[in-house]
């Protein structure tokens, strides 16, 4: 069979490859414990707080981060203070450069997501409160709204 009897070669399946995972950093304030921790009184409000970053590296792999923030409080002050940025390290193959934002900023969040809840979890229930357990995000729709607001001041989103 000559070169030109060679079908040629399909383009490479798109893939996703998690090669690590990790705590990049992690934050837990307890302010008015042990007093917080038998106090009665109304449920606290929680403000959340979310975050998607990614980089590409010299070796052709990525970086991305989700960065995940929690705060508990009454009126009278805080309960509880948690910061996360929980990070993996990615191989992605196959992906038009088009659509790897996306994919670094949706896909790959959404399998750090729920090592990321566990943790926040653990630390809240290791603080003596109930282990506080994030809802599912939607990241497809932070990273829209993100882009959408980076597109009004003439930025690009997420990516370093």
């Amino acid at each position: 069979m000559s070169d030109a009897d060679t079908p040629p070669a399909a383009p490479a399946e798109p893939g996703i490859r998690i090669l690590a995972q990790f705590v990049r950093d992690l934050s837990f304030e307890n302010p008015r414990a042990p007093d917080i921790l038998r106090s009665g009184g109304a449920q606290p409000q929680i403000d959340m707080g979310v975050e998607m970053n990614a980089r590409g590296r010299e070796d052709g792999l990525f970086e991305v981060d989700l960065k995940l923030s929690a705060r508990a409080a009454r009126d009278d002050g805080p309960f509880f203070v948690v910061e996360l940025v929980y990070g993996g390290l990615f191989a992605i193959d196959g992906v038009p450069p088009e659509n790897l934002e996306p994919v670094l900023l949706v896909e790959c969040p959404r399998f750090l997501f729920p090592f990321a809840r566990r943790i926040i979890a653990d630390v809240t229930a290791d603080g003596s409160f109930p282990p506080f357990m994030l809802d599912p995000i939607d990241f497809g729709a932070v990273y829209m709204a993100r882009k959408a607001e980076a597109e009004g001041m003439g930025a690009v989103v997420g990516t370093a």
